[in-house]
This record gives C-alpha cells, sequence and structure tokens, in this order.
C-alpha cells in the first residue's frame, strides 16, 4: 500500500476547504439533494448530495465529504473528500482527501492520496495516451456495474 501526501504548504491551513482549484464554483448539487443521469459542465462544479450516471468535462469536479457519488468519472481534475463508486479518469489529476473512500480505477498523470483516505482499486498513470478521452477499458472493474445501485 502506498500513501502519497502534499506536503502542507506554508500560511495553508489545515482544515481549509480543499476545493480552491479552478476558482469559484459554477454550480452545486447540496447536501439532501438527488441527480441520476450525465453531467456535462464547464468550470467548477461541487457535489454534496448524491448523485448517479456518468460526469463529463475538461475542468474541475469536487465531491464533497457529504457526497455519495456512483459514476463513471472523466474530468480534468477531481477533488474527491466524499464516497465514490466507479472509475474516475482525469487528464490533468486526481487529489484524495480524508476522509474519502474510492472504489474503482483511476487514470491520471498525477495524484494524491492523503493519510486516512480508503482507495480499493487500480491506477494507471503512465502510457495513458487517449485512455482518458476515449474512455477505454483497461483495467478490470473494481465495482460491478449492478454493485454501483445502492448499497
Amino acid at each position: 500500500m502506498g500513501v502519497f501526501r502534499r506536503p502542507e504548504r506554508e500560511g495553508e491551513e489545515k482544515d481549509m476547504p480543499k476545493n480552491t482549484i479552478g476558482g469559484d464554483m459554477n454550480a452545486i448539487l447540496g447536501q439532501g439533494s438527488e441527480f441520476e443521469g450525465k453531467l456535462s459542465f464547464q468550470g467548477t462544479v461541487r457535489i454534496d448530495g448524491k448523485f448517479k450516471g456518468e460526469v463529463l468535462s475538461d475542468d474541475v469536479l469536487v465531491v464533497g465529504e457529504s457526497a455519495e457519488v456512483r459514476a463513471e468519472i472523466s474530468v480534468g481534475t477531481v477533488i474527491i473528500n466524499g464516497k465514490v463508486w466507479g472509475d474516475v479518469r482525469a487528464k490533468e489529476s486526481v487529489q484524495i482527501h480524508a476522509p474519502a473512500q474510492l472504489r474503482g480505477n483511476i487514470f491520471t498523470p498525477s495524484l494524491t492520496i492523503d493519510e486516512g483516505v480508503v482507495f480499493e482499486g487500480k491506477c494507471q498513470m503512465e502510457n495513458l495516451g487517449e485512455l482518458i478521452t476515449r474512455g477505454e477499458q483497461v483495467l478490470e472493474p473494481v465495482v460491478p456495474p449492478e454493485a454501483m445501485d445502492d448499497k
């Protein structure tokens, strides 16, 4: 098991929300909300509720601590603080912060995993080519599609 931890930057508060990449939020799926379908967006979107389906963007997705996301995710950058079931493809980076849980494979050139995170899956960081943009399946799914239904 490997743990990759980003060093704290001088002046950064330890409990600061980890959603500052990309600036202002364009949309929020708030706590207590539920949505099923395909989410495409530009800018930064934060999910704090329940989402099931597919997420597509070249920009930033933030998964809040209260979020439960059962989706195939293909974005520029993803910051995970909550629970995610499904494969994650990120052209730029994947950041997983405690107390997050990710059950799925990761395809990205840059990965940060904090201590205290649960990650069950495989990760591919090299020779990605167009795997990220095409969504080609090269690793066995960790979570079979039928298991993505409510558990």
